[in-house]
């Protein structure tokens, strides 16, 4: 089992900037896919940014230029840093873990998820 504990979320004022964590525990494959996504009310889960084990990263469109992805292999953790926020990057984020292991089924683990708020 795998668990996804994030940290980093909170209340910032539009322009600003926050930092997002997530360290993952357990059994983790070298071969695997962090990343981020959010969930604003009354809409869905949205993909933001992922980064796979060779640091390759995948952004939406809508944070391109304002948000960066890393990880640190060694630690199991993925971090997002979000600069400009706008009100609209409002949202629940969810730490995900994509992995696999030879020619077993993919697995899917998710983190609990942090409040981001951006608002004067």
């Amino acid at each position: 089992q795998v668990q996804l504990v994030e940290s980093g979320g909170g209340l910032v004022q539009p322009g600003g900037s926050l930092r997002l964590s997530c360290v993952a525990s357990g059994v983790i494959s070298s071969l695997n896919v962090m990343g981020w996504y959010r969930q604003a009310p009354g809409k869905q889960r949205e993909l933001v940014a992922t980064i796979n084990s060779a640091a390759s990263s995948n952004f939406a469109d809508s944070v391109k230029g304002r948000f960066t992805i890393s990880r640190d292999n060694a630690k199991n953790t993925v971090y997002l840093q979000m600069n400009s926020l706008k009100s609209e990057d409002t949202a629940v984020y969810y730490c995900n873990l994509k992995q696999t292991f030879g020619l077993m089924a993919p697995q899917d683990y998710w983190g609990q998820g942090t409040q981001v708020t951006v608002s004067s």
